[in-house]
């Protein structure tokens, strides 16, 4: 888990219990797809497995989730979005997100799909073909 002073893993500069903490902790909802993207991606760094799972559309959420425990997630870029706005009820969001699994680095680029579901964003699945390079 994140040091309280230590920015979020996301990305953003605010420190991990007022940005994706509070929505992994469910005292808050991401207001947009991309703020959903950005804590799904601080769920994997901290290993937040029941965040990702709650935070993942019914119809495609598999039965199980398991986190590679060797696995280091340890920056995100957001590449572009298209609507995912507060008012907006589906998104889209490009983005590499960096690791390291042992001494080997490497990313994933994945154009994700978001949408609402009982009033919460949440993940759908890629638009295209995931990338790992």
């Amino acid at each position: 888990m994140p040091t309280p002073a230590l920015p979020c893993p996301c990305g953003l500069p605010a420190a991990y219990p007022e940005c994706c903490g509070r929505f992994h902790s469910g005292a808050g909802r991401a207001p947009t797809a991309e703020r959903l993207m950005r804590s799904r991606f601080s769920a994997f760094a901290v290993g937040d497995a029941a965040y990702l799972m709650r935070s993942w559309h019914s119809s495609t959420r598999p039965d199980r989730l398991d986190l590679e425990p060797g696995q280091r997630w340890e920056r995100l870029e957001i590449l572009a979005t298209e609507r995912g706005g507060m008012f907006e009820t589906e998104g889209a969001v490009e983005f590499r997100a960096h690791y390291r699994e042992g001494g080997h680095t490497g990313s994933l680029h994945e154009h994700s799909a978001f949408s609402r579901e009982d009033g919460a964003w949440v993940y759908v699945g890629p638009l295209s073909p995931v990338d790992f390079d």
